[in-house]
C-alpha cells in the first residue's frame, strides 16, 4: 500500500486550495480534486451543495468516482473539500475494496483570521456568513477528532512548506476507521 489519499477539509477562507494545491506538487505521481469544481459540473439546474440535497450527493458521487479511477491507477489523490467525519467515512466505504493510507486534515483558523481572509477574496467568490457557519460547525462536530485540527492563523505563507510537511508526516492525521467517527 503505497498509495495516500489526502482530504483537505474546513471553512472557507482558511487556506484549504492553497494547501491542497501545494501538497499536490510535492508528491511525484499525484492528482487534486477540487469539491468545488466538481459541483460546478453541472452548469444549469445546479443548487448549492449545502442547500440542494441531489447537487451536493452528485458532487459526493464524482468525487468517488474520481477518486477511485486515480487510485487504481496508483496516483496519490489530494481532495480539496469541505467534509466532515461522516462524509469522509462515506468516502472510506466506497473505496472498501482499494489499499490505500487516507490522511484528515481540517484547517481552521480563528474568526478574525477567517473574516480578514474572506474579505480579501474577490466579491464574487466571498463567503461571508456562511464560513463562519461552518466554523461553527467544525468547532463544535462531536465526531470529528482534536487530532485531526490543524489551526492555521499563526502560519504566514512563507510557512506553508512547513504546514505540508506535517501534513505528511505527522500520524495523527492518519484515518483511523471507525475509531475516528
Amino acid at each position: 500500500m503505497n498509495r495516500t489519499l489526502y482530504v483537505i477539509s474546513g471553512p472557507p477562507g482558511v487556506g484549504k486550495s492553497t494547501t491542497s494545491q501545494q501538497l499536490v506538487q510535492v508528491l511525484s505521481k499525484s492528482a487534486y480534486i477540487s469539491g468545488d469544481t466538481i459541483s460546478h459540473i453541472p452548469v444549469n439546474g445546479r443548487g448549492k451543495p449545502w442547500v440542494c440535497k441531489e447537487t451536493y450527493d452528485l458532487t459526493w458521487k464524482n468525487i468517488y468516482s474520481l477518486t477511485r479511477n486515480l487510485l487504481e491507477q496508483d496516483y496519490d489523490v489530494v481532495i480539496d473539500y469541505v467534509a466532515f467525519p461522516s462524509e469522509v467515512k462515506r468516502l472510506v466505504q466506497q473505496l472498501t475494496d482499494l489499499e490505500f493510507r487516507l490522511v484528515y486534515v481540517v484547517l481552521l483558523v480563528d474568526q478574525n483570521t477567517l473574516v480578514s481572509r474572506d474579505q480579501s477574496r474577490a466579491e464574487e467568490v466571498r463567503m461571508g456568513e456562511r464560513s463562519l457557519v461552518l466554523l461553527e460547525e467544525f468547532e463544535t462536530c462531536p465526531t470529528l477528532k482534536e487530532q485531526t485540527k490543524l489551526y492555521t492563523q499563526h502560519y504566514s505563507t512563507e510557512q506553508l512548506t512547513e504546514i505540508i510537511e506535517d501534513i505528511q508526516n505527522n500520524p495523527r492525521f492518519i484515518w483511523e476507521g471507525d475509531a475516528q467517527s
